[in-house]
């Protein structure tokens, strides 16, 4: 199984994710965690450059891209051998997120984005996906409490966070059977709880083709 995380900057996701590797190895599932972008040694590089705040002119197609890079490398080098595995996948932040982000975001054509993320993924879609959602304000909020944390996608202005949010919004409400929506404004241990009653629903789910 491929769980992903997703949702605004400052919604917990980060959290989320570990706990439920935590709780899901504890259960004796073989659980491999990532984030995004990084995971590997080239996706690390990748990051480093996209999270760094002095690269404010870095250019909307060339942000995508980069994403795509480190998300190809990830795909290919860890996440593809665990599935194949029969592994379970936690993922903070995949593709939805450039759809959010550089789609919504910032006005990339979603039709091109989904080309290049189907080849970004070897066409890999999350078996469920977590939105953690939170008004951008509040997680805005959250994020400036740790300064030293704030990335450059952090640093733009609310209208954009706004439009990143309504864009997970949207993408939810185009694929509810893949798509869980939890309100992340709740204290941390309801938001778990949710999200482990979301995942023990889908586990227990028939296979897909079965």
């Amino acid at each position: 199984m491929f769980i992903t995380f997703e949702g605004p900057d400052g919604s917990g996701k980060t959290t989320q994710a570990r706990r439920v590797t935590e709780w899901l190895a504890s259960l004796g599932h073989d659980v491999l965690a990532m984030r995004e972008p990084g995971g590997t040694e080239i996706g690390d590089r990748v990051r480093a450059i996209l999270m760094d705040r002095a690269h404010t002119h870095l250019d909307a197609r060339a942000e995508m891209l980069l994403f795509c890079a480190s998300r190809a490398q990830m795909m290919a080098e860890k996440v593809r051998p665990h599935l194949a595995r029969g592994g379970i996948v936690i993922c903070d932040r995949f593709a939805d997120s450039t759809l959010a982000y550089q789609g919504y975001g910032r006005g990339l054509d979603l039709g091109t984005l989904r080309i290049l993320l189907d080849f970004a993924t070897f066409s890999i879609k999350p078996d469920l996906t977590l939105c953690l959602d939170i008004h951008p304000r509040a997680g805005l909020q959250r994020r400036a409490s740790d300064l030293a944390g704030m990335n450059r996608l952090d640093a733009e202005p609310l209208a954009f966070h706004e439009r990143v949010r309504a864009g997970y919004l949207a993408l939810a409400a185009e694929e509810p059977q893949r798509w869980q929506v939890i309100d992340a404004s709740a204290p941390p241990d309801v938001v778990e709880q949710r999200v482990r009653e979301a995942i023990l629903k889908r586990l227990a789910a028939p296979a897909k083709g079965a």
